[in-house]
């Protein structure tokens, strides 16, 4: 079962204050105005790595055999990095309908207090009228994260993965947990969603990457990843396989499946790397995806990918 977090309206906004103590929910909600929502357009976003303290930094590029001098490391504060993201998606106008998380929501092991955090943080979105989806990465422990959803009944708990059917496309997430494997049966269930969507391209999404990479800290690939790349080539409308975990705004391909790896919200690996968020649009044609950083003056802010769209996906 996926991990959707509806907009709030005022039903779900009252249950949510009883929960999380939300007198200034109300008053937000009350002051809150209608706005246009886009079906052709999302915010991509990944590795948000929130702490229970919103006030902690990480130093991302601190790690065994960083090339970066010990009093040279760069110090992300997370919390802040995720708020500025939900303050600029919710003033696009118009906003998107959805919003992904491609994994990776906690920043060490997943545990209520930072799940905690992290849906404080998200709660404007969700308030916008912004759906919500939620992919699991290496850092996620979906229990804890479940536990802190009010109306998601027990028995919906279990690997989730799920379409999203939009006018242009068929987005599919993935669960990839927290060692990037998907089995036999997640795999099976993959390909069952794409070879009955042949009407409209398809975008894969999960957090871990396919295959190796090489950037400044090197990440394995998944352990089945070259294979999924294989079947999914052997489908001409699935176009890309979008994933986090690398911390790392990435752009190959692999035969004609297109690789894109989204930056992090949160701390990166190389010095001056970005991070950030992705603006994707749809339309009958492409899947054009944008990158904001959360430094504006940073030299890849504004970067562009397009994924097109062959007439002919079948």
């Amino acid at each position: 079962m996926p991990i959707t977090l509806e907009p709030i309206d005022r039903r779900n906004f009252i249950t949510g204050s009883l929960i999380f103590g939300g007198s200034a929910w109300l008053k937000s909600y009350a002051m809150a105005k209608p706005v246009n929502l886009d079906p052709t357009r999302l915010a991509l976003l990944a590795d948000t790595h929130i702490s229970d303290d919103p006030s902690r930094s990480y130093p991302g590029t601190k790690w065994p055999g960083t090339p970066v001098k010990e009093d040279e490391h760069e110090w992300v504060n997370m919390a802040d990095s995720l708020a500025q993201s939900v303050r600029e998606i919710i003033a696009l106008k118009p906003r998107p309908a959805n919003l992904i998380i491609n994994g990776d929501c906690a920043l060490s092991r997943g545990t209520k207090g930072e799940y905690h955090e992290f849906l404080r943080l998200i709660k404007p979105i969700r308030e916008a009228g912004i759906t919500v989806h939620i992919t699991i990465g290496n850092h996620d422990n979906r229990e804890n994260l479940w536990r802190l959803i009010p109306f998601l009944k027990k028995e919906q708990v279990g690997i989730h993965a799920d379409v999203i059917e939009l006018a242009h496309a068929n987005l599919v997430l993935l669960d990839s947990g927290r060692k990037g494997v998907l089995g036999a049966k997640q795999t099976d269930w993959l390909i069952g969603q794409i070879d009955r969507r042949l009407d409209k391209p398809a975008l894969i999404f999960g957090h871990f990457n396919p295959l190796p990479t090489r950037g400044v800290r090197p990440s394995r690939g998944m352990p089945e990843g070259r294979a999924l790349l294989k079947l999914l080539a052997q489908r001409k409308h699935a176009k890309a396989y979008i994933h986090g975990h690398t911390h790392d705004w990435q752009h190959s391909q692999e035969g004609t499946v297109q690789i894109i790896g989204q930056p992090p919200v949160s701390y990166y690996f190389g010095k001056g790397h970005a991070h950030g968020w992705i603006d994707m649009k749809l339309s009958e044609k492409s899947a054009d995806l944008k990158l904001h950083c959360i430094d504006p003056k940073h030299k890849q802010h504004g970067d562009r990918i397009q994924i097109v769209f062959n007439e002919n996906s079948e």
